[in-house]
Order: C-alpha cells, then structure tokens, then sequence
C-alpha cells in the first residue's frame, strides 16, 4: 500500500539525531561480498528498501544472508551466476554492481538494465567500457547485458567521466582479473575508499583509493572478512540542512566531519552557526540567511544528492540565490513542487535561480528520492503552520532510515498515512 508523509511546519528542529551506515557505500559493499569463498559480515548497515531488495537478490542467486539489526552476515560460498534479466534488480538503481561482482568471481553474468530513481538517464557505457578492457565480451539481449570472459587480464582504464558507479564496478572485477588494472581519473567519493577497504580486507591489493588513480594487482582467490560502513555524508547533510531550514539547534552524531566540508561552508557562508567535534556537528540556525550561489560538482565539491534539500533553505535567504548541477543537468523535479508551496524559483539550463520567499504548505509528490527530502524540509519549514502532504514516500524510504522517528525525535511533526 502507498503512504504519504505528513508533515506540520513551524517547529524548529532540537536534539541529537544518530546517522546510520551510508546507503550509497552499503548497495556496493554487499555485491561485492560476492567476490569472497568465506563469509562477509558488515557492521553499520542501514535499514532501507534497497538493502532489503539487495539481500533478495543474493539470497536468489544462492547465497545465505543473516540480517540481524545493523549487522549482515554473507556467506557466498553458495552461490552460482544465474541469469537475472528481470525482477528486483529492474527495482534498484545500483544493481548494475552485480555485474562486476559476478564477473570477477564466476566470469559471466546476465542482468537487466537497473531502475530506481528515475530524475536522468544515467548511461553505463563507462561500466562496459571498463569490463572490456578486462577483456569481457558484453552484448544486450532483450534488454539485459550479457558479460562474459574466459579470463579477466589487467589493463589501463581511463574513464571520461569521473563516475562512481564505473569506478567501483571496475574494481570489483579487477580484484580477481589477472595482473595489474590502473584506473585513471577515478571517482573520488569516500564511498569508494569504503568499498577498497573492504576488498583490501578481504584480500584484494588495492592503492590509490580516493585518488584520481587507482592501482589494482589481480588475486586468485579472496575470503571472508568483517567490516564497518561509513557514516552516511547525505542522510547527515540533509538533517544538517533541515536543522538551518527550521532555525533550530541540532547535533548530528555518528559523521565524519571532512565529509561534510563542502556543505557546512556554504551553511556558514549562509550565515548558519556550525560547530564541530570530533564525530559530531552541531548546527544552530539563525533569524536570517543570507543568499549565496551553490555548485553541485564531484567529490570533494558540492554533492548533487544535497542539491535537492538545499534547494528548500535557499528559498529562506534575502535575495536571488543560483543553485546550478555540474553533475546531473536534468535533477531539478523538486522544483515545480516546491514552486506550488510558494517558493519563487525557476531553471535556466542547469541551474534553478531562487528568490526568497514565504513557503506555505500544500500536496506534493515526490519524484524521486532527495526530491523527497527536499519536499520534507521545505514542508518543515513553513512558518505559518499547516500541513505538507508528500506522496511518493516509497522513494524516501530508499535513503532514509528511520526518518519519521529521527525527526519526531527532535520536536517534528510528522506521520506516515495511507495514500488513497
């Protein structure tokens, strides 16, 4: 059954909210348990749909998976390479590492184009690019791919585009190819370091992670291991956000200050007062911001998945704010919504141009999964009171664990109903 969120504007945000293991490092963390003959566990791992339609899948292809709390345990030892070109992975944006990950342990795999959110065609051409270097024969059939080597060889991969899913699906196959694969301007996500971690840890031979090169000597063979997912940087920047939106006082626990750079500047530069220790950011909103110009660019710049929520605080700052997506030209389905709350905003090309204004509350929908959160705290925000209806929640539910409870936690309120 479909739900919507509600959500009643007006009340500042105070308390301490616990950030959970980063979603972006746990839907490539798990298929890269694949690569492993012995069992994996992951702490840290969050509770979201797409963990859940992950751990279906593995479990379809063989493997047996205990999920007990925010600990998952992955013995592969099972499991064979079975053809997948519909069902749950049509469901999951990041399925496409099922591909690296079969081909590096098994040499073959068949599986259908990913969904998820749907907000731009994001070609994997680099992915494919990638696997044939390595020597992997790749051909659609019926609108799977179908990837196949009789032996994975190391080569040199230079990607045109700083792409972190290519970048780590290129490494989860290099891990078992024969000899050396040196990927050239690598994405550089904390994401990525997670999940070199975890191989390294499992006995890949991984250098250079983080970097815009990374080194990758091939193994034969690579066993079990325990590891700790990241904080997630996104979930603790969209209550970041929230904390200013709502001009509250909130300290988020559980982050890695360093990859918070980027977004507390400009909430600094905004005027919002940040404080921040060791694991933890405190943010303490203020009567008023002033405008600035956001660039959503790769990491360490801006990330595009705050380019949503941060486009809900702009609304507030006096004067004409540009909020412009060197990433994605086509992420801005938040817009027109948040237009209908009262917010003056228009896009020109890849940039959405915000005056301040006076949000009021209204029905929204969600599109895709930070437009979602976006439409969340603009519907916080609303100083006149009033209830934000949100539909759509199924999209928010794929990156934010235990969001009504969290906010609810710091003096939100917010209900989940049933949509008719």
């Amino acid at each position: 059954m479909l739900e919507k969120l509600m959500v009643v504007g007006g009340r500042p945000l105070r308390g301490t909210v616990q950030i959970s293991g980063a979603k972006n490092s746990a839907v490539a963390l798990i298929p890269a348990a694949i690569l492993a003959e012995t069992s994996v566990t992951l702490d840290n791992l969050p509770h979201l749909s797409d963990v859940a339609i992950y751990t279906e899948i593995l479990t379809d292809l063989g493997a047996t998976i205990d999920w007990n709390e925010d600990r998952m345990t992955i013995d592969p030892s099972r499991m064979k390479s079975l053809p997948m070109p519909n069902g749950k992975v049509k469901k999951l944006r990041a399925s496409y590492y099922l591909m690296g990950a079969l081909l590096g342990r098994f040499g073959e795999a068949t599986i259908g184009l990913p969904g998820g959110c749907n907000f731009e065609p994001r070609p994997i051409d680099l992915h494919i690019k990638g696997f044939e270097a390595l020597g992997a024969e790749v051909s659609n059939e019926n609108g799977a791919l179908k990837i196949r080597a009789k032996e994975l060889r190391g080569a040199k991969i230079y990607l045109d585009m700083a792409s972190v899913g290519a970048t780590i699906n290129i490494m989860l196959a290099a891990s078992r190819a024969k000899g050396v694969t040196i990927i050239e301007n690598a994405a550089k996500e904390p994401e990525i370091i997670d999940v070199a971690t975890l191989l390294n840890s499992m006995g890949a031979r991984i250098k250079g992670a983080g970097t815009e090169t990374i080194r990758i000597e091939g193994v034969t063979e690579m066993h079990g291991c325990r590891h700790s997912i990241i904080p997630d940087r996104i979930q603790a920047g969209t209550y970041m956000i929230a904390a200013a939106a709502t001009r509250g006082d909130v300290t988020v626990d559980n982050v890695i200050p360093k990859h918070m750079e980027a977004l507390t500047a400009k909430l600094q530069e905004m005027g919002v007062h940040i404080y921040e220790m060791d694991e933890s950011i405190r943010v303490v909103g203020q009567p008023e911001y002033e405008s600035v110009d956001v660039k959503a660019l790769v990491y360490p710049g801006f990330a595009t998945d705050l380019q949503s929520p941060m486009a809900s605080l702009l609304c507030q700052a006096r004067g004409v704010s540009i909020l412009t997506d060197h990433v994605y030209s086509n992420r801005f389905k938040h817009i027109p919504e948040l237009v209908r709350m009262g917010a003056k905003m228009k896009v020109e090309g890849r940039s959405a141009i915000i005056e301040g204004s006076q949000l009021s509350s209204a029905k929204v929908r969600a599109t895709d999964l930070r437009a979602g959160a976006s439409l969340v705290l603009a519907g916080l925000s609303v100083r006149t009171g009033g209830i934000t209806e949100v539909s759509g929640v199924e999209f928010i539910d794929r990156g934010y664990e235990n969001l009504v409870f969290n906010l609810s936690s710091l003096g939100a309120e917010v209900w989940r109903e049933s949509e008719e």
